[in-house]
């Protein structure tokens, strides 16, 4: 059994406990339940912002502890004034050291997209996602089939909710649902978690053209995320990096600066 066996079975069980304790109509009569959201997919569109998608990450299967006593608050205004286009916060708790409470808290201090990122396998985790403040959905494709990421779909979508398909591989590409916003590319191998961009660069003329587009994981250099920009990508999901600082945000603003840098050398360059 691999890591995400190990998740999958995990939140099955966590699921189960949570509809028991919170009901689904107690986290309907949340005051985020029926608060218009925030369009993920057009702030990455936007021109005057680079894409990326400051993540708040305490921890994970494979790289342990990264920043376990980070301030919800302070993480995620920091990113915002840094002029990240979004924010994703990690809710699993037993594999990542997250929580709801945390994008509840993001959500108090952020007027920004928020991505819940978490393990989704069943309606009633949207239902949550819903009642905690955030604008859109994590599917994995690796851990659903392709009518149980359809229905979960749209199920989201019929709650305002925007929804992120990942992918890891061209074999993963019939399980996406047309009721996607967002497709991103994982650029982990999920047997060797080894990491590298051109795996999205690879897949990207495979994608649906209607959909934006994301790169995510190991994105840790400018450079990078100027080539990925070059081939079309609009979206950059980006945790470990920016929480692995003692100030994540500010760390985020001199990524972005770096980003802006190149771009403009480039530009001129080619005028």
């Amino acid at each position: 059994m691999d890591i995400l066996d190990k998740i999958v079975a995990h939140k099955k069980q966590e699921v189960a406990d949570r509809k028991e304790r919170f009901p689904v109509k107690l986290l309907e009569d949340s005051i985020y339940f029926k608060t218009p959201t925030v369009s993920l997919s057009k702030y990455l569109q936007r021109e005057d912002k680079q894409g990326i998608i400051a993540e708040f990450k305490r921890k994970s299967p494979s790289k342990g502890a990264i920043n376990l006593y980070a301030n919800v608050e302070e993480v995620s205004i920091g990113y915002m004034q840094a002029g990240a286009s979004a924010l994703s916060i990690l809710t699993d708790e037993h594999f990542f050291g997250g929580k709801n409470a945390d994008l509840t808290e993001a959500r108090k201090f952020n007027f920004c997209p928020i991505l819940r990122k978490d393990f989704i396998i069943d309606e009633y985790q949207i239902v949550e996602a819903r009642s905690i403040g955030a604008d859109a959905i994590l599917l994995i494709a690796a851990c659903l089939e392709k009518d149980e990421l359809h229905r979960l779909a749209t199920f989201a979508r019929s709650l305002g909710l925007e929804v992120l398909v990942e992918l890891h591989g061209p074999q993963e590409l019939d399980k996406l649902s047309p009721l996607a916003n967002i497709v991103g590319v994982n650029n982990r191998n999920l047997q060797t978690f080894e990491v590298s961009i051109s795996h999205s660069i690879e897949l990207f003329p495979m994608l649906p053209t209607e959909m934006v587009k994301i790169s995510e994981s190991g994105l840790n250099d400018a450079q990078a995320i100027v080539e990925l920009r070059r081939a079309g990508f609009q979206g950059f999901l980006i945790g470990e990096h920016f929480m692995r600082d003692e100030n994540p945000g500010q760390h985020c603003r001199e990524f972005i600066q770096r980003i802006q840098r190149l771009e403009a050398l480039l530009d001129g360059a080619i005028a």
